[in-house]
């Protein structure tokens, strides 16, 4: 979609539904997180507007009659979620170990067309909802000090911290 304005991930969302809206699929499987701001927020608002169920950080996928089960790495280990299709599936890096086209499978797919489509055609409003108010750096950070034991921390930690 040449011109896009999406850098935002309601708009970004946005767009997959309006383009959603013209195909068929079961899934939709969408990478977990941009490279421009690191919000990881488009797949969840996907979901949410196309009303479907959502498995987020998918480290694995299985797909059965009417349902995937998704595996996800959480802070304590895996946890695993089934989901109804049609659903948004948003993908971890161990989802997948790439693989490189071969020069004949390269050349079939310059000959395939590729759907362009306008803004106008999907008819969605890419204006900027987000507003800057103020970009500043941090605050210098202080130097750090040394401790000669662990009794000296503990003291510092107590003491002068108070965080315990």
């Amino acid at each position: 979609m040449p011109g896009a304005a999406a850098s935002e991930a309601a708009s970004a969302a946005d767009l997959l539904q309006s383009y959603e809206a013209r195909i068929s699929v079961l899934e939709r499987l969408v990478g977990k997180q941009a490279i421009d701001d690191d919000s990881n927020q488009t797949g969840q608002m996907l979901a949410a507007l196309l009303g479907w169920p959502q498995g987020a950080f998918a480290s694995k996928i299985a797909m059965s009659d009417g349902s995937a089960k998704v595996i996800r790495e959480i802070d304590g280990g895996l946890e695993t979620v089934d989901v109804k299709l049609p659903a948004v599936m948003t993908a971890d890096l161990r989802l997948n170990t790439p693989r490189y086209a071969s020069l004949p499978n390269i050349m079939k797919a310059k000959k395939k067309p590729i759907e362009t489509l306008n803004l106008d055609d999907l008819g969605v409003d890419t204006t900027s909802r987000l507003k800057i108010l103020k970009v500043h750096e941090p605050p210098q950070r202080e130097a750090g000090i040394k401790v000669g034991s662990v009794a000296e921390l503990v003291d510092k930690l107590r003491n002068e911290a108070k965080v315990i």
